[in-house]
């Protein structure tokens, strides 16, 4: 049998659009799982959600009139303790009994089930299942209980003495199913009917009366003027912006951000998209700055040209559709201009002084009351990336002797005085009137006024870019200059924060250290630079003087829970994963290539055998350094067994060729070169007693133990492979 299909709408008024899709998602979300708990739903019911400007509501398919009677059972209390001698019921039986709505006619129908300890008596009844009427109100009051609701308003009901709190006042409810009113429901002082309210300008009818639960969204869409689906009003947007463009021609494009297009749906029930333009001159305006005003102030949708130049004509998604738009158009464009006429009057001031001339005002702004102020904050900054870059050369000049050469001393003092200027001046536009309106412009600006100022490009780069990444996927900065400067200025953050014991917890992480973290883990790895990681950490903490605790054992510890993280997403097994990184490598550059080696070696017959040899030496070797350090010296006369004298000739041929390989960075040929020790392995665990009675004996075999722990753990601890 077919039931009719449910329909619940709140009718509300304005919801703040950056929270209403979720809002609208966990609305209907919680209904239709409450309705589904209670039996009311079938295994085919479907949930559709809604939510507009001012409506959050949810149409569920297939819903009952009422939940099938449930038989329930309920263990009492063993027979020895509800029943007297002659079978009569005691008074702890009849309390029981009480409280579950029976009483003394009830025991001649118990149960007895033995539990295995004794017999036990149940009660066998039938619990009747909900009403859609009741079910429906238990599930709305959950529903509204639960709505993540980013501030809650209190407001009067109309009575004039009874309030409630919500996300905005309520003013209409309506639940039907099918095309009956559900009419004992109530909510937020509210009764159910079958009416809502459509566009507040363009609505058909007014009041727009629901007819049926499966016409609601056809029904507001014609008679409302009201797109009440979330996804469809954006998609509607969506094609809206580009048909503009199209018409406006040129190869045009409206600027691809979700999130703005996410809060616009969440700001219009009928979208209609208009073709508006700005002055030229002030295209003269960095269009950062005018994208961000007309993004962040106006909810404008910018157009870029075909090499992503900003134009100037955007797109307004409007809430009204008259036949004649002129006056909407004029409207808006004379809203933007004072708002870029702001943008350029801060461009102009701020280009009056230089970046150098603003350094001395950040000793004048707090940047943490156990840190200083952001121009002490400089100056660590600037110490951590002269640190960086002297170890940077240093990593390279092994790869490449010609840097000892003049021309070679000319490229690093040129780069040592640019990753020093960039330093110093990287947090200059904090200052300035530009990134004090729009604070999202910091490093951008610092750029354009560093170009202005006649800097170098790689100096102007990398005050730009030493922000990067800014967010998952973001992209690296362009040069190594701003990675320098990028990667000191992340550290000094980390170091700093972990120092004063300011760490993230649960949720909480406001200086972003997780994100900074991941920052550069992917300025190591993706730019593959020849720096050790704990040699960066190590030269960072002499920066902040007594202001710290040296706390780089633990911010290691983060930055490899966040590497490790990371790796996992990109597909690699936990397992491929903590082989890798329980070695704590130095080079997080070289940790993909280990990890290929690791995945490769894993594919060999003879890997697991291996693995678990491994972990069996690892736990005979820790058991022995605990009474002392283990020599991996190897006195071959006192090697008396053919299966420990074959294991030594083993590791005598071979390992000398895997460590080869293993400097040369051939990880994979390394760990395929060992694998041939499987063999002599496996019979010198069946042939060879390691503990042996004689010390000399005893002590050689664990120095062998301890030749072959080392050799076969140098790609990865292989240990941690086994099942």
């Amino acid at each position: 049998m077919t039931h009719p299909n449910l329909l619940v709408e709140l009718f509300v008024e304005e919801l703040p659009p950056k929270a209403l899709q979720k809002l609208g998602d966990a609305f209907a979300g919680v209904l239709f799982e409450q309705l589904k708990a209670q039996g009311l739903t079938s295994a085919g019911s479907r949930l559709t959600a809604y939510a507009s400007p001012r409506r959050l509501a949810a149409h569920i398919t297939e819903v009952a009139p009422a939940a099938d009677d449930k038989a329930v059972s309920h263990k009492l209390m063993p027979v020895s303790v509800g029943l007297a001698a002659d079978g009569a019921a005691t008074p702890a039986l009849l309390k029981k009994l009480a409280a579950l709505g029976a009483d003394a006619s009830a025991v001649p129908q118990l149960a007895r089930v033995n539990d295995g300890k004794a017999d036990v008596l149940f009660y066998n009844s039938t619990a009747r299942g909900a009403t859609l009427p009741d079910g429906l109100q238990k599930a709305l009051h959950e529903a509204i209980a639960k709505l993540p609701i980013p501030k809650v308003m209190r407001y009067q009901l109309a009575d004039g003495w009874s309030s409630v709190n919500f996300v905005r006042p309520a003013h209409g409810l309506v639940a039907l199913h099918g095309t009956e009113v559900l009419l004992s429901v109530k909510a937020l002082g509210l009764a159910a009917g079958n009416t809502t309210l459509g566009h507040r300008f363009e609505a058909a009818v007014q009041p727009v009366v629901i007819q049926n639960a499966d016409g609601y969204a056809q029904q507001l869409r014609e008679e409302g003027a009201v797109i009440a689906s979330f996804a469809e009003r954006r998609a509607e947007i969506a094609r809206q912006l580009q048909a503009a463009a199209e018409r406006v021609g040129g190869g045009v494009r409206p600027i691809d951000d979700d999130a703005l297009l996410d809060e616009v749906t969440a700001l219009v029930e009928r979208p209609n998209v208009l073709v508006c333009e700005f002055e030229k001159e002030f295209l003269g305006v960095p269009q950062e700055c005018l994208i961000l005003t007309m993004k962040a102030n106006q909810k404008y949708f910018p157009l870029l040209d075909a090499e992503g130049r900003l134009t100037n004509q955007f797109l307004v998604v409007s809430n009204i559709s008259p036949q004649d738009a002129s006056a909407v158009i004029g409207g808006n464009e004379r809203v933007v201009r004072p708002r870029l006429a702001d943008a350029k009057f801060f461009f102009d001031q701020d280009r009056k002084k230089t970046l150098h001339s603003r350094v001395e005002a950040l000793g004048k702004v707090v940047y943490h009351n156990k840190l200083g102020t952001q121009g002490e904050r400089v100056e660590r900054v600037r110490a951590i990336a002269r640190a960086i870059a002297e170890q940077l050369f240093a990593g390279i000049g092994a790869q490449n002797p010609e840097l000892d050469s003049l021309d070679g001393e000319i490229a690093r003092d040129y780069l040592l005085s640019c990753v020093d200027t960039a330093a110093l001046l990287a947090k200059t536009d904090l200052v300035t009137d530009m990134v004090g309106e729009f604070p999202e412009l910091q490093g951008i600006m610092g750029g354009y006024y560093a170009a202005n100022d006649g800097l170098a490009h790689e100096v102007a780069h990398a005050i730009e870019d030493h922000y990067k990444p800014r967010f998952a996927g973001d992209e690296l900065p362009r040069e190594n200059v701003g990675v320098i400067v990028a990667l000191a200025d992340k550290l000094e953050t980390l170091v700093g924060m972990f120092g004063i014991g300011n760490l993230p917890t649960g949720d909480r992480d406001p200086f972003a250290l997780r994100r900074h973290a991941l920052g550069v883990i992917r300025m190591l790895v993706e730019k593959e630079l020849p720096l050790d990681l704990q040699a960066l950490l190590a030269g960072a903490v002499p920066a902040f003087g007594d202001k710290i605790q040296d706390a780089s054992g633990a911010l290691a510890d983060f930055i490899y829970d966040r590497l490790a993280g990371s790796l996992r997403e990109q597909g690699y097994s936990a397992q491929e994963v903590d082989a890798v990184i329980a070695l704590r490598p130095q080079r997080l550059s070289l940790v993909q290539k280990q990890l290929a080696a690791v995945r490769a070696f894993s594919a060999l017959p003879e890997a697991p055998a291996l693995a678990a040899a491994n972990k069996r030496v690892g736990n005979i070797l820790k058991k022995a350094e605990a009474e002392g350090a283990v020599d991996p010296h190897v006195n071959p006369e006192l090697l008396q067994e053919k299966a420990e004298q074959d294991l030594f000739a083993a590791l005598q041929r071979f390992v000398p060729e895997a460590d080869a390989q293993f400097d040369a960075g051939d990880y994979t040929a390394s760990l395929q070169t060992l694998a041939v020790l499987r063999a002599p392995v496996d019979a010198f665990f069946d042939d060879v007693m390691v503990n042996a009675e004689a010390l000399d004996l005893r002590l050689n075999r664990q120095g062998l133990l301890k030749r072959l722990h080392v050799a076969m753990n140098r790609v990865a601890d292989l240990s941690r492979l086994a099942a």
